[in-house]
């Protein structure tokens, strides 16, 4: 699959992850529209990218889902359609379950799910009425094998790997793909803003995520693995590799291994 002049729509693209997909789908020819909260910094994204000119800045709050079925008609009227949506925004969690009050596992799952699934289904039914289009969930490892501290950010990246992958297989046949990616540890600052127990930001990076992968490696990969059609993706060193392959031979033994590894 060619990029040249698709229509890319990235969520959280002002930082990190999302920033850095932004520019490798510009830098491969695609048409973007970025959407994070802050629009300053989205202006910034912007003038970073490949022919900045034809990029489109658009302001989104992934908890404000009443305003998704507007800005879906704001793309549709400046580019004509969207090819391709990115649902990357999220926020993480560094705390104990013991210590984390349910105002934060709410907090969390409104971002990371809620949003994500709000707007999917907003831009599903034209997708559906071209037969064409491709949705893409950034979800995580921890998707996959939840580890400490990130209970309910992997309760969220798990039902958000289960409500794609649900998807996928009741529109298979009407000419819309359906991907999920599964970052490991991706060296951005989403461990500074992860919440805490009382729903304050952790503003600190963790040892793990700062010896990631650079963010524009994983954008590459991305990219590339989207390029080829694949639609189970996971970006991440050997420990997180293992970590997957690990779940699968043995849930026990995951178990065992996730008390003892180091995660933050």
């Amino acid at each position: 699959m060619s990029f040249k002049n698709k229509i890319v729509w990235i969520t959280g693209a002002s930082s990190g992850i999302g920033e850095a997909l932004a520019y490798e789908f510009a830098q491969q020819g695609a048409r973007l529209v970025l959407s994070a909260r802050r629009a300053d910094v989205l202006e910034q994204v912007k003038a970073k990218c490949k022919n900045n000119s034809q990029h489109l800045v658009l302001p989104t709050d992934m908890t404000d889902s009443s305003r998704f079925a507007e800005l879906v008609l704001q793309i549709e009227s400046h580019f004509g359609a969207v090819d391709i949506l990115i649902n990357n925004a999220g926020v993480s969690q560094r705390a104990l379950v013991k210590d984390t009050i349910l105002n934060v596992d709410r907090a969390l799952m409104e971002v990371d799910y809620f949003g994500p699934v709000a707007l999917t289904k907003t831009l599903l039914p034209y997708m559906l009425a071209r037969n064409s289009g491709r949705l893409v969930a950034v979800s995580s490892i921890a998707g996959l094998v939840a580890t400490p501290y990130r209970s309910s950010y992997a309760a969220a990246k798990h039902a958000l790997r289960a409500f794609y992958d649900s998807m996928r297989a009741e529109i298979h046949d009407s000419g819309v793909r359906v991907s999920v990616v599964y970052p490991g540890f991706v060296k951005t600052a989403i461990s500074l803003s992860a919440l805490v127990g009382d729903g304050s930001t952790q503003n600190k990076m963790d040892d793990a995520q700062d010896a990631g992968m650079s963010a524009g490696e994983f954008a590459k990969q991305t990219v590339k693995a989207l390029a080829k059609g694949q639609d189970h993706i996971v970006i991440g060193g050997v420990k997180e590799k293992l970590a997957v392959y690990v779940d699968r031979l043995s849930p026990d033994l995951r178990h065992w291994l996730m008390r003892r590894v180091k995660v933050v």
